[in-house]
């Protein structure tokens, strides 16, 4: 069955001047219009095409690959709105329709904003809600804490960044919790930091545990190398400071010099850190 919405891949049936016919196999078959034929294109081949709806509202494929395909969040920019809705840029020729009902705020032109991409049951054409809270649940879980996890940050508000989590959930990263710029419309990737007992779930953009830890002290190691061994932080540096070099707590931050300094790879000092170069570390040993 060809799939509406939805990348597929299809034979190629017979060729005709408006284009190329492809099939699944079954009844159905698709006009690929001409524009989209490449030289090498014969018939019997298997080729990858996306399926939507002309301006005709009849099935039609291209070799246009969208930014989105259904039942996927996207972060995408109205080319237009008239008296029906919004259109949407979503990489094809036909922009993809937002409806005044599916729009939580009243979408404006040249702005960007998250959206649900669905098949319309009624209409049976693709088109997009800004309610995105109606596609999202958090009542059974699919997660662990501690899982590494594909957010699409949707809204920031006084406690945070609210986050799509793998397409299903959502869950707050907290602004005490960041220690890198965050816009609404930005796909990255996280980690669940905390599951509460009502399925609220906390995030955060760095590793958790020990494993963070360790990614941190190859961070400042990195520093070291690049900065002739040496760094002017200490425990008594203000965590301000600490967050805009590093991107991290100071407490992690301290973690990972107690790691190095265990490791024998950094002295400490009254000004800062200092790297134990391989040839110090051989002349100590012989001592």
């Amino acid at each position: 069955m060809i799939q509406l919405g939805k990348t597929n891949t299809l034979t190629i049936l017979r060729d005709t001047p408006p284009g190329m016919y492809l099939s699944d196999g079954g009844d159905e078959v698709v006009l690929l219009p001409a524009k989209f034929i490449e030289p090498e294109f014969k018939v019997n081949d298997q080729i990858d095409v996306f399926i939507y709806k002309d301006s005709e509202d009849r099935l039609i494929a291209t070799r246009y690959k969208p930014y989105v395909e259904i039942n996927e969040f996207a972060f995408l920019n109205v080319s237009a709105v008239n008296q029906v809705g919004a259109f949407l840029d979503w990489g094809l020729e036909k922009d993809l329709f937002v409806p005044f009902k599916e729009q939580k705020l009243k979408m404006l032109e040249g702005h960007s904003y998250v959206v649900y991409v669905y098949l319309d049951e009624l209409s049976q054409r693709i088109v997009a809600s800004g309610k995105v809270n109606k596609f999202i649940s958090n009542e059974v879980l699919q997660v662990e804490q501690g899982e590494e996890v594909d957010l699409l940050v949707y809204n920031k508000t006084d406690l945070g960044f609210t986050c799509i989590i793998n397409s299903i959930h959502k869950g707050l990263i907290y602004h005490n919790d960041l220690f890198t710029d965050l816009e609404v419309g930005d796909s990255v990737k996280g980690y669940i930091k905390l599951i509460r007992d009502t399925n609220l779930i906390d995030l955060s953009l760095q590793n958790l545990g020990f494993k963070h830890v360790l990614s941190s002290t190859d961070q400042i190691l990195e520093y070291l190398k690049a900065n002739s061994g040496f760094m002017n932080l200490t425990d008594k540096t203000s965590p301000d400071i600490i967050e805009r070099k590093f991107n991290m707590s100071k407490a992690t931050f301290k973690k990972s010099i107690g790691i190095l300094y265990r490791q024998r790879k950094v002295t400490l000092h009254d000004d800062g850190v200092r790297l134990i170069e391989a040839t110090d570390e051989a002349s100590e040993n012989k001592v």
